[in-house]
């Protein structure tokens, strides 16, 4: 009886063992199973961190959560396309299949990175309604149901990065705070009491590292695992900045 060979799966994993530390590559194979995707594949590794030298190493460190895409926790470089690496499925991808970390954020170690850099942009732009205290105000009030169908698609984002990493304009040499950010000013502006804030998140997004930095490359739009129409919400942003500048000039709301 002729002997049927097991069929592996090849994996070529960008790594690092500090922040400081130089990056470097190492090959795994994994025995194949139906129905696999990256983060099984990594798991696999992990239980079991022999190279494809047959060398014992250590094991490979990533983030995850949901594993749903759901929290954006996951996304690296697969095959030179940021994605979410719970839903790269071993079938669809091309192999040997490579990974690597998002390079617009600070490697911490091999794929997992530190994405201050959106949070403290999220922050910038005040992304979140600011209500003071638990008092009880009754109810809220209502948006008309065509602007709730459109802020339900920008509400979709999970700050996975995905979007920053593809745009050539949000690099180390740049302070652009990138699309996810942008997008959330237009959100949370459309909320009816988000928009107390209007004012001061189009203000956050007027200066330095906000829309005037945006080189409309819509690689942002392409990328985004959520399909969020990013490049919709920059265009409404434009116009919702020239407004406020006049407003400023003016010293009017009634602008």
């Amino acid at each position: 009886m002729s002997e049927t060979k097991t069929k592996t799966v090849r994996f070529i994993i960008t790594r690092q063992d500090n922040p400081e530390s130089a990056p470097y590559q190492e090959e795994f194979e994994i025995a194949y199973r139906p129905n696999m995707n990256v983060i099984s594949a990594l798991m696999e590794i992990r239980r079991n961190p022999v190279n494809a030298k047959g060398e014992k190493t250590t094991p490979v460190t990533w983030e995850m959560n949901c594993l749903e895409e759901v929290c954006g926790a996951c996304s690296m470089v697969i095959n030179g396309k940021p994605r979410q690496s719970c839903t790269a499925l071993i079938d669809q991808l091309e192999q040997p299949i490579r990974l690597e970390p998002m390079r617009t954020f600070p490697v911490i170690r091999d794929l997992q990175i530190d994405r201050s850099r959106m949070f403290d942009s999220l922050k910038k732009v005040k992304a979140w309604i600011p209500i003071d205290g638990t008092y009880d105000l009754g109810p809220g009030p209502r948006m008309p149901e065509k602007k709730r169908q459109w802020a339900y698609e920008l509400s979709k984002c999970m700050t996975c990065g995905v979007c920053l990493e593809a745009c050539p304009n949000v690099n180390s040499k740049s302070n652009f705070i990138g699309p996810a950010p942008l997008s959330q000013v237009r959100l949370f502006n459309a909320h009816p009491t988000g928009a107390m804030n209007k004012a001061e998140r189009l203000e956050a997004i007027m200066g330095d590292g906000g829309l005037a930095n945006c080189g409309n490359s819509q690689n942002c739009v392409q990328s985004c695992p959520k399909g969020i129409p990013l490049t919709t919400s920059i265009a409404a942003l434009n116009r919702d900045t020239t407004i406020q500048a006049f407003r400023n000039f003016f010293g009017s709301d009634e602008v």
